[in-house]
């Protein structure tokens, strides 16, 4: 695979049905910081810092598990990553694309390149809630958040292929997309992948790794990525897998999540989805230190106090059920929108 220049744009490209070039980008970037507001600001900032010298932007880390930081990428690692995605999903310069995710992340900024680098019309929209009600416009690939997809159902037949990511996608919402005509997949990804890295269709239970893509366990059983065009060391993660082949594997959970009951190992995210259609409100399952277990099992429920029916544990295993229950008014989060579990308990 060649390199390709950062500094070049895609004759295809179009932001909002107008054709532009770099020199015309770099008058809009310039327009949108001066004119626009918080949302058009950060946009304007970034295409000066993708069309600068540098060879490499610096952007901050979700800080899901722990206090976010800066980190460099190189834009050409972001470059294949934007390849990489087109030659799995069959994108082609012409498609009609949807940004609708801040380009203050990852998600958004990557969104942006590929329709840069890749030659998207791309509609450029304020990342909303519900960013296709009233867009009467049909796509070829979209990305977006669960929230934004769950307020977006009934228009998402203008879509084609959607991926789905930053936060995990309840069981409710997902037999809900299972209905849909659109081809939706579930993303693997972080800032340091430089987004999604893997994905998996809706429905299906293992992730498929995007091409040049290579993976492996450590000794903690976590997915160690091997990404050579992405990043020059192997990338460890604290996320616990079972390799399936080469190229897929099933994602069990988050090693810093582990709950050690009694000897068992359970993983909070396992649990969560047995209990997904079941509990309605936002809500997370967590370790707590017990005498004689070492740990027991807590669940979390954001809002007012409620008494919960033991049928909804009924599906869950003797050491898989919780000890206790706890209400918090309100979940801590992260600027991107995750839950902070041992914060909120605090």
């Amino acid at each position: 695979m060649n390199k390709q220049n950062y500094n070049t744009v895609h004759p295809n490209f179009k932001w909002n049905g107008i054709s532009l070039d770099r020199k015309k980008l770099l008058l809009v970037a310039y327009d949108l910081i001066k004119e626009g507001g918080d949302f058009d600001r950060i946009t304007g900032e970034f295409l000066l810092e993708w069309f600068n010298k540098k060879s490499f932007i610096t952007v901050t880390t979700s800080g899901t598990t722990g206090v976010p930081k800066k980190i460099n990428l190189e834009k050409q690692a972001m470059i294949y990553s934007a390849l990489a995605t087109a030659e799995f999903f069959n994108l082609k310069a012409g498609n009609r694309v949807l940004n609708c995710l801040s380009t203050n992340y990852i998600a958004g900024k990557m969104m942006l390149i590929r329709s840069m680098i890749l030659g998207f019309e791309m509609d450029f929209v304020t990342p909303i809630s519900n960013p296709l009600k009233g867009n009467r416009h049909h796509y070829d690939f979209v990305a977006m958040v669960p929230m934004q997809v769950q307020n977006s159902i009934l228009e998402l037949s203008k879509v084609k292929k959607l991926i789905v990511g930053g936060v995990k996608i309840s069981e409710t919402l997902r037999n809900q997309l299972l209905e849909l005509p659109t081809q939706i997949f579930e993303t693997y990804g972080m800032t340091e992948t430089i987004t999604h890295i893997a994905v998996k269709k809706i429905g299906e239970k293992s992730f498929s790794v995007l091409p040049n893509v290579k993976i492996a366990t450590d000794e903690r059983s976590c997915l160690v990525l091997i990404a050579p065009r992405i990043s020059d060391i192997n990338i460890v993660t604290n996320d616990v897998v079972e390799l399936i082949s080469e190229t897929q594997f099933l994602l069990l959970g988050r090693i810093d999540n582990v709950i050690n009951s009694g000897g068992v190992k359970l993983f909070p995210e396992q649990i969560e989805a047995k209990l997904s259609d079941k509990i309605k409100q936002r809500f997370f399952v967590i370790g707590i230190a017990d005498e004689k277990l070492g740990e027991q099992v807590l669940i979390v429920i954001e809002g007012k106090s409620a008494i919960i029916d033991d049928l909804v544990f009924e599906n869950l295993s003797l050491y898989e059920r919780p000890k206790t229950i706890r209400f918090v008014q309100k979940f801590l989060e992260t600027e991107s929108g995750k839950v902070k579990r041992k914060e909120t308990l605090l």
